[in-house]
This record gives structure tokens, sequence and C-alpha cells, in this order.
């Protein structure tokens, strides 16, 4: 055989071993077939005609922002008997009695502060101003629940756990796209029951619509605290939540105005990376919602477990299913949809019971004044984003 012939065959010998290691020990592993997803309805998880436990007289201060009629309502539902109301716009006022009747309207804060048969204090008013009214309710022996942002700089955080220690009063923080959310409910009771394992990240993407007729405040955030204090409590709440962390750092944030330069004070942009001993988290809050959605914004979750993953579109599904309150989860056996839409919200008869019994269950005190403290730090070292 000449040398021609020879190379000839060793090439044809390579080609054809390299061929068999291809089918064989280099092949991917057979692509297993793909598990038929399921649709379900989610359970109520209470009836929601459940007598309430426990009834308490509260009031309300403040109506600064849409948040405190849902905040009234979850009271109601929970054995809250609205007593008296406070505002000093007149509008508001014609809007509460609206939604709620004719409720007596209180001459002053001082009036409800002073009121010994008032238990409980709801409040909205703009968010600088949430904190030293707090205080006062704290420190007149009542339990208060403020909308959030509950507190707008560190000054007032350290005020907030003196009085809490002090008084022993409960200073609550209303942290609605959790607690007033459907899915976002449901997904609490899939964690807690280690559907996908041992939770390790959180994503939360949130924006919002700014729409018309905002008052002045809400272009400040010398009177708002910024886009991460406001808007990104939420989110930071959330991952302490789904998480279990009780520590946790902000890795780095990042907030900007990048398209309202006639708004100096104003930021419409915000993200911020944080880590706890349950996991880690990112988020991101804005005020781009186009006009084309058909809800303030197309707010989504995404829970990472060591065993499967849950996709929450809390609004809307855009070109999906209609309604709001979608789920998406996937572990190790299948994929499935829960519509959670029929979750009822346990909040109120769980915070009308932890006033009364003086328990911790609808949320844990130190745990929400993380989630502020995590946003307070991040607005406060927040870098600018680049924008060119």
């Amino acid at each position: 055989m000449d040398d021609t012939s020879r190379r000839a065959l060793l090439m044809a010998a390579g080609t054809a071993g390299l061929a068999s290691l291809a089918g064989g020990a280099f092949a991917q592993p057979p692509t297993p077939k793909p598990l038929q997803p399921t649709e379900e309805v989610a359970e109520p998880g209470m009836d929601p005609n459940t007598k309430p436990k426990h009834s308490i007289r509260f009031a309300v201060i403040g109506c600064d922002h849409n948040h405190i009629y849902s905040m009234t309502a979850a009271m109601k539902r929970g054995g809250g008997a609205l007593v008296k109301f406070y505002t000093a716009d007149p509008k508001q006022i014609a809007e509460f009695r609206k939604q709620f009747g004719d409720v007596p309207l209180a001459r002053s804060e001082d009036e409800i502060i002073e009121d010994k048969s008032i238990q409980l204090v709801v409040a909205a008013p703009i968010p600088d101003l949430r904190t030293p009214l707090g205080l006062k309710v704290m420190a007149a022996g009542k339990d208060y629940l403020a909308d959030k942002p509950g507190i707008v700089t560190l000054e007032q955080l350290a005020q907030v756990r003196a009085a809490v220690k002090k008084t022993g009063r409960k200073y609550a923080i209303m942290y609605s796209e959790r607690l007033e959310v459907p899915s976002a409910v449901k997904a609490g009771e899939l964690v807690k029951a280690g559907a996908i394992g041992k939770v390790i990240q959180t994503v939360n993407l949130a924006p919002h619509r700014i729409g018309v007729g905002r008052a002045d405040w809400f272009w400040d955030k010398r009177r708002y605290g910024g886009i991460l204090t406001d808007i990104g409590s939420h989110q930071a709440e959330q991952f302490l939540y789904y998480t279990g962390s009780t520590k946790a750092h902000v890795v780095a944030s990042q907030t900007g105005n990048l398209t309202h330069p006639d708004r100096p004070q104003f930021e419409d942009f915000g993200d911020m990376t944080v880590t706890g001993n349950g996991g880690t988290g990112y988020l991101r809050v804005d005020w781009f919602t186009p006009d084309g959605l058909g809800v303030w914004g197309d707010g989504r979750l995404f829970i990472l477990g060591t065993e499967g993953y849950i996709e929450l579109r809390k609004y809307i599904d855009p070109i999906g299913r209609p309604g709001a309150n979608h789920m998406l989860i996937v572990d190790q056996k299948r994929a499935r949809y829960i519509d959670c839409s029929k979750v009822v919200l346990p909040f109120g008869h769980q915070f009308i019971t932890d006033i009364v019994e003086r328990t911790s269950v609808a949320q844990d005190q130190d745990q929400a004044l993380l989630a502020a403290e995590l946003v307070l730090k991040a607005q406060k070292n927040a870098t600018r984003p680049i924008t060119s």
C-alpha cells in the first residue's frame, strides 16, 4: 500500500470513529417528552363569609393616596368598626363618604388621637407626614397602619423603631402588592408548603402609569422619598417574605429621571439588587407603563426555588387570558397554570386579630421595618443610570 492509500484509509477510519463518538459519548441525552400542562382554579383559602373573630373601633386620618380605600375596606372585612375619619380636603371627604357612607368627620387629627375608644388609626396622608402622625398615634396607646411608604428617611426609621420598643404598639405598613393581591397570597401559601423547594431568588418587575391629575407632592421626592423608597418598598417586602430573610443588605442600586426634565425632583426609574440570609433578589420599578396597556402596570414576580419556579402576572396577561391574578408554576413533575382570582384576602382578619391578641400573623414588625430600611439605604446610595 503506497503512502497515498495509507493516508486515505486512516482518514476514513478517523471519520468513522468521530461519527461513532458523536452518536454515543458526545451525544446529548434524549429530550424527555414534555408533560401536558394543566389548568386549575385556586381554592379561596378561607371562606369569604367567615365571621371575624374580633371587632375593634378604628379611624382614618389622611386620604392623600387612593390606597386608603382598600386599606379601610380590609379593616372592615376583618371586623373593624369605622367610627371617624379626618381630612381637610372637601373632595377627599366626598369621595370617602361615597365609598363608606355617612361616616362622622372629626374636627381634627387630635380628636381621633385623643379618643380612647379608638384602637387603630389607618392613614394615608402625604408620605413624609406618615411617620410623625404614627408616632403621635403610638404615644397615645393606639396601633397604626400606614400606607406605603410608611417611612421616608433613615431618621424616621430610627424614630419608629424606638417608638415600637417604648410603646409596644404596632407600626404596620400596607404593602398591598403582596397583602392585597390574591395571586401573591397564593404564592406565599405554595412557597411555605415547599412546592418549589427552597426559594433562592426573587425577581420583581413593577411598572406603573403616571396618569393625569397627580398632586404636587407626587413630583417631589423630598415628600415621597424617591422611587425606591416609595414603590420599591413593595418589592423589597416581597423579597424578604418569599425568601424568608431576616437579615439583608443592598448590593447595588440606581435611580434616575430619564424623561421628565421639567420635574427635577421626580424619579421615573429605579432598580436594586439585594441579598439576605434566605436568598437574593432583584427589583425594578418605573413609571413607563404605556397607554396601550389596559391596567396601570404589568406587575410580574418570579420566584426561583431549588425544585421549580413560580411566575405571577398580577394584574394582566396582555395577550393571553383575561382578568388578573395569573400564576404559572413549574416543578419536577409538571407545569401548571393556576387562576388565583378567587383566593380570599386574609390580611384584614389577621391584622384585627393581631391587634386584639397581640400576635404578628398578618405582618411581622421587624420584617416590615427591614423592608423600609433596605429601600431607604438603596435610595440614599443609588447611582445614576448611564443614558448615553
